[in-house]
């Protein structure tokens, strides 16, 4: 007979945070080799983890010569969320909580990639008022995260002035965003099976005057930097990518875009009502910073074309599926019928079940293709949870954008990435 098993006596605190911080260290010293090993000449640099340059938790070793980059490796880990773990955890609209923390720039569109799945899940489509009003929320959240990305690539050249020129209308879409919600970045503003509820009363007017005000706030941005002589040498040509290997990586996005594949699943696999909008793709040339640059100032273009032809046609109706599995009561019938209070108490305790099987969607969200693939066992709860996160991939690539070039350019390279360290390593 086996010795039968002793329960191991548990850990002091002391010990256990000896033990962490070793396997940190491990970690490190195992990817990154001594700096004793470093051929004659050279020198080994650390642009991160805490650097203004980083954009976040991110740190990239670069072994130079002179101002020359030879050899680049970036490391994640930083900013674990453990977000997938938690998807096991949570009820299907209790993750809705864990998509806002992904790219927190523009978190709407984290919460509607997530519906979008669940309801694909549930063969159900929210009502035509919520899809047109996650369309115009989408779009003034991709010009938000567009704003931020390419005001801080100026920042990063040297050019403070447009960042701070363009960031008020970034402030404008938030305050529309708080309205809605209640938040500015946790916003979970969408429901699965709709809205959490409808618009406030000014919501067009706020749009509108968004609308008017921010084409010439973009356009005297565009002045300040795209016919800007050191702009346009600092990112002309620097850190390029073809569209075989932009594709090869497992570039989405605008960063895919730029290298001059016109692939977009707002156009590819239409969802919500971009199959009823008119709009075009941009593309770039050779997928260097500056044609990444270009391709996200004439996406704005687009968004603000998108909202447009929205936010006129703006249905009337519900703004939530009438299914009490799957949405929320009405308070006023809650607070008067045992059956809705009944529907009440089921999905605040218990959740939405949704069908057994593998399921994977993705929508287009600032940064490229966001896809979540759920394992369902049939539970109010997803077995397993996978997000296929775009800037996962375009970080592998950042060794061979930079190696060659300058210390310099590396910071032009990274910020024209947009590189989001909170969806980087789930």
């Amino acid at each position: 007979m086996s010795e039968q098993l002793q329960t191991p006596e548990p850990l002091d605190e002391k010990t256990q945070n000896e033990l962490r911080d070793y396997a940190l260290y491990s970690v490190l010293r195992d990817s990154v080799s001594d700096v004793e090993d470093l051929p004659d000449g050279l020198m080994r640099l650390n642009l991160g983890p805490s650097h203004p340059a980083t954009h976040g938790i991110l740190q990239n070793i670069l072994d130079v010569d002179g101002e020359t980059i030879v050899r680049a490796r970036p490391v994640i880990g930083y900013v674990h969320r453990t977000f997938e773990k938690l998807g096991e955890r949570y009820t299907y609209n209790q993750f809705l909580t864990c998509t806002d923390r992904m790219n927190y720039i523009s978190p709407p569109m984290n919460n509607v990639a997530w519906t979008t799945v669940v309801e694909e899940i549930l063969d159900i489509k929210a009502p035509q008022r919520a899809q047109v009003v996650r369309t115009i929320i989408n779009e003034l959240s991709r010009i938000a995260d567009h704003i931020i990305c390419n005001g801080i690539l100026g920042v990063d050249v040297g050019g403070y002035t447009g960042f701070l020129y363009v960031y008020h209308f970034r402030e404008q879409v938030y305050n529309i965003l708080e309205k809605m919600c209640g938040a500015r970045l946790t916003t979970t503003f969408t429901r699965i099976g709709g809205l959490e509820m409808d618009i406030y009363p000014d919501f067009v007017k706020d749009v509108k005057a968004f609308l008017k005000d921010y084409p010439k706030i973009l356009k005297d941005f565009n002045t300040l930097l795209i016919h800007n002589r050191i702009f346009i040498d600092r990112c002309k040509g620097v850190g390029p990518i073809s569209a075989k290997d932009a594709l090869a990586w497992g570039y989405t996005g605008p960063n895919l875009r730029a290298a001059g594949v016109p692939m977009d699943l707002r156009k590819d696999a239409p969802y919500l009502v971009y199959d009823k909008v008119d709009f075009e793709i941009p593309v770039g040339y050779d997928g260097s910073v500056y044609d990444r640059f270009l391709v996200r100032i004439e996406e704005m273009e687009q968004s603000m074309r998108i909202i447009q032809q929205c936010i006129d046609n703006i249905p009337e109706g519900p703004w939530a599926i009438d299914d009490y599995h799957v949405t929320m009561p009405p308070k006023e019938k809650v607070y008067t019928s045992m059956e809705e209070l009944i529907y009440h108490f089921k999905l605040v305790m218990h959740g939405i079940k949704v069908p057994a099987g593998e399921y994977y969607s993705a929508v287009e969200v600032a940064n490229g293709e966001l896809g979540f693939y759920v394992v369902s066992d049939g539970t109010e709860k997803p077995h397993r949870v996978q997000v296929r996160r775009p800037c996962f991939w375009y970080y592998q690539s950042y060794p061979e954008l930079v190696e060659n070039g300058l210390i310099s350019d590396a910071v032009a390279v990274m910020s024209s990435l947009n590189v989001i360290a909170g969806e980087l390593d789930g």
